[in-house]
């Protein structure tokens, strides 16, 4: 039986997050100002050439599966294995040993010069404003994150995890997972995320708090043919 799941980016963008789908006939993306992603709502000539019409007006990505890359006027610029994990539940951990902060608009310059730096994933201006996220201060300075991205009916995807290089090693990421999926849960709902397959070490961590791999996914990057 089909999942939202199958396809999280069509999925996200005719549900719960329609209203921010930039939308060519059977081809929706996220506006730019929040996200890269794209998808198509079938394989028929109409929605490929639709694809194309959003790929002239910018390079989009797309995360399922099997990808439509034979949309005309379209080229792959790259193409990554991944994986989609999902958490029926999570482990138990330690207490976090720093406070976690709720993170707002006017955090948004600082949370996109942390994701600048470490490069968890495509994260944009407005990226910030798709869920709820937290961080972790040190002096003042926002060392770590991670928060929501894609909600397809019934999910919310755990996103923008990441940690200065300085702060790697005490714990914040999974601290501010925990909490993340933990919310999502007591919601009713179910997290997920998305990891590069060679990602190990993050991999590694995600099975740790109990998320489990779903399927095998590429993250493929389509630009102007």
């Amino acid at each position: 039986m089909a999942s939202p799941l199958d396809e999280p980016v069509w999925s996200a963008l005719t549900g719960r997050q329609a209203s921010l789908a930039i939308v060519r006939g059977g081809a929706r993306r996220y506006d730019p100002a929040y996200g890269v992603f794209a998808a198509v709502g079938d394989r028929s000539q109409a929605s490929l050439a639709a694809l194309g019409a959003l790929v002239a007006e910018g390079d989009v990505a797309l995360l399922e599966a099997d990808p439509p890359t034979d949309a005309p006027g379209v080229a792959v610029a790259s193409q990554d294995p991944g994986v989609q994990m999902v958490a029926e539940r999570l482990t138990a951990g330690p207490a976090p040993d720093a406070a976690i902060l709720p993170l707002g608009d006017a955090d948004g310059p600082e949370m996109l010069a942390l994701a600048t730096l470490t490069r968890p994933g495509p994260f944009f201006a407005r990226t910030h404003q798709l869920g709820d996220f937290f961080g972790v201060r040190v002096d003042g300075a926002l060392v770590a994150m991670a928060g929501e991205r894609m909600k397809p009916d019934g999910f919310t995807e755990v996103s923008g995890v990441c940690t200065h290089p300085d702060h790697r090693g005490r714990g914040h990421a999974a601290a501010l997972m925990r909490l993340v999926a933990g919310r999502i849960l007591d919601r009713g709902e179910t997290p997920f995320l998305h990891a590069y397959a060679n990602n190990h070490g993050a991999i590694g961590l995600y099975e740790t708090l109990g998320f489990r791999l779903r399927r095998t996914v590429l993250m493929t990057r389509l630009t102007r043919g």
